[in-house]
C-alpha cells in the first residue's frame, strides 16, 4: 500500500490522542509521519516504523526515531521486549501482527486503529478482501488475543465521507490488568 501523504492527523486519532499516557508511542506503518508528528508535538517519544525509506526520510522531527522495517516479510516482531504507552495504526492491516501488537501495549496503554473495512471496493483501493476488515473484526481480534485486559473506549464500523469516501473500522482500546479500575476515561 502506498504511504498516506496527508499532513493532517486522522480525526479518530486526534480525538483520542489525549488519552495516551506519557511514554513512547509506536506509529506502525507510519507513512510520512502525520501521527508521529502529532504525538511528538504533545511531548511523547515516538518510534515511527514503515517499509518506505523515502517516507521515513521526510520525518525530521525532534522526539521521533524512525525505523525501516517490513513487518510482513516473516521476520520476528522487532519490538518483543518493548512496551508502548500508545500504538497508532491507520490505513494498514496485517492480521498476523495483532497478537504482537496487543502484547506490545503497556498496561494502561492506548491502541488506536483506523483502517479499511469490507465494502470499501465500491470506493476504490484497497479493494482486495484480504486487506479489508470483516464486520466487527477489530473487536473480535481484541477479544481473541487480549481478552479481558482490553477495554473498548470507542468503536465505529461503517461509511465515512472524509478525507475520502470509504468503508472503515476504527477502535480505541485501553489495556489494563484491572480494566476500568486503574483508570477512568472521559466520554469524548
Amino acid at each position: 500500500m502506498t504511504a498516506h501523504r496527508s499532513d493532517q492527523p486522522s480525526d479518530w486519532v486526534w480525538r483520542f490522542a489525549a488519552l495516551v499516557p506519557p511514554g513512547e508511542v509506536l506509529d506502525l506503518a507510519c507513512g510520512y509521519g502525520r501521527h508521529a508528528r502529532l504525538f511528538a508535538a504533545a511531548g511523547h517519544r515516538v518510534l515511527a516504523v514503515d517499509r518506505d525509506a523515502d517516507a521515513l526520510a521526510s520525518i525530521l522531527v525532534e522526539g521521533v526515531t524512525t525505523l525501516r522495517a517490513d513487518l510482513e516479510d516473516g521476520s520476528p516482531w522487532p519490538f518483543e521486549a518493548k512496551r508502548f504507552s500508545g500504538i497508532i495504526i491507520t490505513n494498514y492491516h496485517h492480521r498476523p501482527l495483532f497478537p504482537s501488537i496487543f502484547d506490545s501495549l503497556a498496561d494502561d496503554g492506548i491502541l488506536l486503529v483506523e483502517t479499511f473495512a469490507a465494502g470499501n471496493a465500491q470506493f476504490g483501493k484497497p479493494s482486495n478482501p484480504d486487506f479489508l476488515l470483516a464486520r466487527g473484526e477489530l473487536l473480535a481480534l481484541a477479544g481473541a488475543y487480549a481478552g479481558a485486559k482490553l477495554r473498548v473506549i470507542a468503536y465505529e464500523d461503517g461509511y465515512v465521507e472524509l478525507p475520502k469516501p470509504a468503508m472503515i473500522q476504527r477502535v480505541c482500546l485501553a489495556k489494563s490488568d484491572f480494566c476500568g479500575e486503574s483508570r477512568s476515561f472521559p466520554l469524548i
